[in-house]
């Protein structure tokens, strides 16, 4: 794991809102910005606040790292913020990522099914544990580059740094992973959620929202 550098968010102005009504605000997050304020003073600018700056009261549903890009949906009411909320616990959201890994995967399909250690003595990481909570991401190669695969991801559970764990466990780090790549990896985090379904709170439509992937 490489040493952690100070907080600095990207200007405001990185964080896209892709869609806004009276129920809920979807945004595009970039990488570098924490979704909810994180310890201490200097992590309060985060994508919660910017939005509820920008749209009024914004509540928050679901998270990804800071490092990871990609498409979130946040609540403007209480009872939205609920609704969607049990969709995440009941997984009946459909999300879809994009990463590009070190390697070239063998196969063009495949799951990883390993729990992951609620805990761990050495936050923020997270580890595999036969006793932890259940974690099923699965993959598909979308293309190959010279040492490089680029994925499509669509985890089944949602826990934390699943992906990350998961991909560096089977051999295919993703580039720019600072906790579980190569120590000597410059890059940003390539990994990005680029679609995001639920059902609209109000209407009970399903609903699909898409950002593009920056890498």
């Amino acid at each position: 794991m490489r040493p952690q550098t100070p907080y600095n968010p990207p200007p405001p102005d990185a964080l896209k809102t892709l869609f806004v009504d009276d129920q809920i605000i979807v945004a595009d997050k970039p990488s570098g910005l924490l979704s909810v304020p994180g310890r201490g003073p200097e992590k309060a600018i985060c994508a919660v606040r910017l939005l509820a700056d920008r749209h009024g009261l914004a509540l928050t549903v679901h998270r990804l790292d800071m490092d990871t890009s990609g498409v979130m949906v946040f609540a403007r009411n209480k009872d939205a913020q609920r609704l969607i909320s049990q969709q995440f616990e009941k997984r009946t959201t459909q999300k879809v990522y994009e990463a590009l890994v070190y390697g070239s995967l063998s196969g063009a399909t495949g799951t990883i099914d390993a729990a992951i250690a609620k805990f761990s003595h050495q936050r923020p990481l997270r580890h595999l544990d036969p006793d932890g909570r259940q974690a099923i991401t699965h993959w598909r190669v979308m293309s190959k580059l010279p040492n490089r695969t680029r994925l499509e991801l669509k985890p089944e559970t949602g826990r934390s740094h699943q992906l990350r764990l998961h991909l560096s466990s089977i051999g295919h780090p993703i580039l720019g992973d600072i906790f579980y790549g190569r120590p000597d990896d410059g890059h940003r985090l390539h990994l990005h959620a680029k679609s995001l379904s639920f059902q609209h709170p109000e209407s009970h439509d399903s609903v699909t929202f898409q950002a593009p992937t920056p890498f």
